[in-house]
């Protein structure tokens, strides 16, 4: 419905042109060189304004390729165009437009606040919680650097979430389905890591494990999707590589950091625990004074 819809007021639009164009002015543009030598199936001269406009529509998908050539042009000039079923410039594009750059601002501040959020310090939250703990002087610090850094992330994801839905509704016809099911996934299991918090069971609480389990699997899950939500983002903003390539290398920076610290904090880890294994040992065998002496004492 919404295809043929589209083929119906793009066919009025250039029926509606070629009304005004006599039969001998609509042969000069077929004259006309265009870059590249593209060809377009049809053209039609626009005389007040000094221009042409070709044209090639592709019944089987209802899109076009439109080409606009208009003489006597400076580097000042710019040019509007809408496809509209009813007046003013609902839907129009504009080449240095006001309302273009505002709209343009805000989906550079959602995708900001996204990246942050969501693509940095969710990241750099779960890090903390994995890595530092195993640093006896580092508790509870570990516990209250973890909270604020998820909190913070969580609240500026909102804010950047927020951002999103005021754009989807401020772009009637246009979705992003792939992106925009992303974000709602990612708000919902934010939500549930902040109730999570409020409902954690003491260390010796017996459904403890449970709640882990539960924590790690939401927590990585959210940052798996966070990250290829952002890149789904740089996709639709399309800006400028730089931004794109300062991100890869953010995320690889925290890869790399996080690869290092899992190989310490699995050194210390063993240590520690040759470390318990030999002080047992030894207690052992001063107790018994063959190393047996726990065992010996238990059959006496």
């Amino acid at each position: 419905m919404g295809k043929s819809l589209g083929a119906l007021i793009f066919t009025g639009f250039l029926l509606f042109l070629s009304f005004f164009t006599s039969p001998s002015q609509a042969q000069t543009c077929n004259g006309l060189a265009l870059p590249s030598n593209q060809v377009y199936s049809t053209c039609v001269d626009l005389p007040v304004l000094t221009a042409y406009l070709h044209w090639t529509f592709h019944q089987e998908n209802s899109t076009a390729d439109i080409a606009f050539r208009k003489t006597g042009t400076s580097p000042t000039n710019w040019v509007c165009w809408a496809l509209n079923p009813s007046g003013g410039q609902t839907g129009a594009a504009t080449a240095g437009g006001g309302a273009s750059n505002s709209r343009l601002r805000k989906r550079n501040i959602h995708g900001v606040l996204n990246a942050v959020s969501w693509g940095i310090l969710m990241p750099c939250g779960a890090m903390i919680a994995r890595y530092v703990k195993v640093f006896h002087v580092a508790n509870p610090a570990w516990f209250y650097l973890h909270v604020a850094c998820q909190l913070s992330a969580y609240i500026i994801g909102v804010a950047g979430w927020g951002t999103g839905l005021k754009l989807g509704s401020d772009s009637v016809g246009i979705q992003y389905n792939k992106h925009r099911n992303i974000g709602i996934t990612l708000f919902c299991f934010g939500t549930l890591q902040m109730f999570a918090m409020l409902l954690r069971p003491k260390p010796d609480h017996k459904y403890r494990v449970y709640w882990n389990f539960y924590h790690y699997a939401i927590g990585y899950a959210t940052i798996a999707l966070s990250i290829t939500n952002i890149y789904e983002g740089f996709d639709i903003l399309n800006p400028e590589k730089k931004w794109k390539s300062a991100y890869t290398g953010v995320i690889i920076s925290l890869g790399v950091t996080a690869l290092v610290w899992e190989a310490v904090t699995w050194l210390i880890v063993i240590k520690k625990k040759r470390a318990v294994g030999s002080a047992d040992k030894y207690a052992n065998g001063a107790n018994g004074g063959n190393g047996y002496g726990d065992r010996t004492q238990q059959h006496a």
